[in-house]
């Protein structure tokens, strides 16, 4: 059942009304309450499992890091002496894999944004890791520290975006060698939803995992006991792991923090160009990443990650939001549930405006997510030009078809009341239900109030600019910069938050990549 806070939505509606704002559903932890979609056979599934199996077998995969072999050689895989090849036993993944939990819960900086992750509970996340950043006013630009604390301000504002992604854009004007510093520090300071913490190199990592402990309040062995960041761990397909990300996943597995291992399959590129093909390799690379975790340290939380796609055969630009990324995501959902394992896909499209070719890729890319139960939808509110831009348009786009998702999550209550037998004998053939006690008892709440969409009539709509969903949406989202409230934190936490970023600035932040 969907948990919802106190505060209902009539008191959010109303307040809405009376500040001529925007309207939006209360906070609530979601859940999946209908049975997953499986479009293959538990057999089927079984093919793949094995011919991934093969893969780690027979072919292996490059473990780029020395560190990493020598975990790996301990471990028991077979390890190349003169290059960074592994491979590995199948016993010694599924042992591995097997000690990953299947249900992740996470602390944010506020307990009311803790979250769970496996289950049947579903969690959207804002866009990260886009270097372009674009708004109807001033059009497609690179990223500025600005930019993305505008994002986290949006994702801080809005409930259905439930967890702050603090690389929603990356900020270009802030050198690279401590912008994770800086990011890291606004993401704390404006949001007290959960973090995402930077696993590109173990420095990036250590400074993140201190910033976050420090952000807690506690100390380390508290902190390791339950994930307060969130990192994503991306293999370099086909079937190799870089030195930085092996490094980042390395520092967040010894503190147990949460690992999402997404390989990056775009089949007809770096996957073979059948789909079954490329869903092979995706699970190789992911049960390779999540055993490794396991290895650096058993118990680690892990998220499957899904993010299987297709490229356009006539130019080799990426398509997502197709049919193809749609089945590789309930496939791969089918896999993480025989692994025992939570899953994460991604709201995606590749569309280079906030356009209605946006709005229908996302679409197929979000009800693959929801019919598979996903657990952890990232990119979820602002993603455009396959990865390339973050739109604060195509955000409040996003939280419109989100929200109505949520609501479609609330299974209808069928009783005496909502059967409405009296209702319709007391109309009869031929009258109206708009002023019948049935209708004027519920008329208030009875459907979904959009946030975004515009259902008034054609001459109303004209009178009032004749402004389409995408202008409304800039409307939208200045309003809820407007009305932001930054979230209150120890003013002690934050100079020594402040003081971390400043001697690890004074020394140099990270080395060049």
């Amino acid at each position: 059942m969907n948990e919802a806070r106190p505060a209902g939505r009539r008191s959010s509606r109303v307040r809405g009304r009376k500040k001529a704002a925007f309207v939006q559903l209360p906070r609530r932890r979601l859940t999946n309450p209908y049975p997953p979609m499986e479009i293959v056979s538990a057999d089927q599934i079984e093919e793949i499992h094995q011919a991934s199996m093969q893969v780690l077998e027979e072919i292996g995969m490059n473990f780029l890091l020395p560190e990493a072999r020598e975990i790996l050689r301990q471990a028991g895989a077979e390890v190349e002496n003169d290059g960074p090849r592994v491979r590995f036993d199948r016993a010694l993944v599924q042992e591995a894999v097997a000690q990953a939990p299947s249900l992740v819960r996470t602390r944010a900086r506020n307990p009311e944004n803790d979250l769970t992750f496996g289950a049947n509970h579903i969690n959207f996340g804002a866009v990260g890791g886009p270097p372009n950043f674009s708004d109807l006013d001033r059009g497609r630009r690179p990223g500025t520290l600005e930019d993305l604390s505008n994002f986290i301000r949006l994702s801080q504002s809005l409930n259905i975006c439930h967890l702050a992604a603090s690389g929603a854009v990356e900020p270009l004007d802030i050198p690279p060698n401590v912008r994770h510093l800086e990011v890291g520090l606004v993401a704390t300071r404006l949001s007290d939803k959960l973090r995402f913490g930077f696993a590109l190199g173990g420095a990036r990592a250590r400074d993140h995992l201190e910033m976050g402990r420090i952000a807690s309040g506690l100390t380390w062995e508290e902190y390791s006991e339950q994930p307060g960041l969130y990192t994503v761990i991306n293999a370099n397909s086909p079937l190799q792991y870089d030195i930085p990300m092996l490094e980042g996943m390395i520092e967040m597995a010894r503190r147990k923090q949460l690992l999402v291992i997404t390989p990056f399959t775009l089949a007809g590129a770096m996957a073979p160009v059948t789909m079954p093909g490329a869903v092979v390799q995706q699970n190789a690379e992911a049960l390779a990443g999540i055993a490794f975790a396991q290895l650096v340290m058993p118990g680690t939380p892990v998220v499957y990650g899904g993010f299987t796609s297709n490229v356009d055969m006539k130019s080799g630009a990426p398509a997502f939001g197709t049919p193809e990324y749609a089945q590789a995501t309930l496939i791969g959902a089918q896999l993480a549930r025989r692994y025992r394992v939570p899953f994460r896909a991604s709201n995606v499209n590749a569309s280079n405006a906030p356009d209605g070719q946006s709005v229908y890729e996302s679409a197929m890319s979000i009800w693959a997510c929801v019919l598979g139960h996903t657990h952890f939808v990232m990119h979820g509110l602002g993603w455009l030009e396959g990865g390339l831009c973050a739109s604060f348009e195509k955000f409040i786009l996003d939280a419109e078809m989100l929200q109505m998702m949520a609501e479609f999550l609330k299974p209808p209550e069928i009783d005496a009341g909502s059967l409405a037998l009296e209702a319709i004998r007391d109309v009869g053939p031929g009258g109206h239900f708009f002023s019948t006690p049935h209708t004027l008892e519920r008329y208030e709440h009875a459907f979904y109030a959009p946030l975004l969409s515009d259902w008034r009539n054609f001459e109303t709509w004209s009178e009032d600019g004749s402004l389409d969903a995408t202008q409304r949406a800039n409307r939208i989202w200045k309003q809820i910069l407007a009305d932001y409230e930054r979230p209150p934190l120890d003013p002690a936490i934050d100079e020594e938050l402040q003081a971390f970023v400043d001697r690890r600035t004074a020394e140099g932040g990270v080395s060049a990549d």
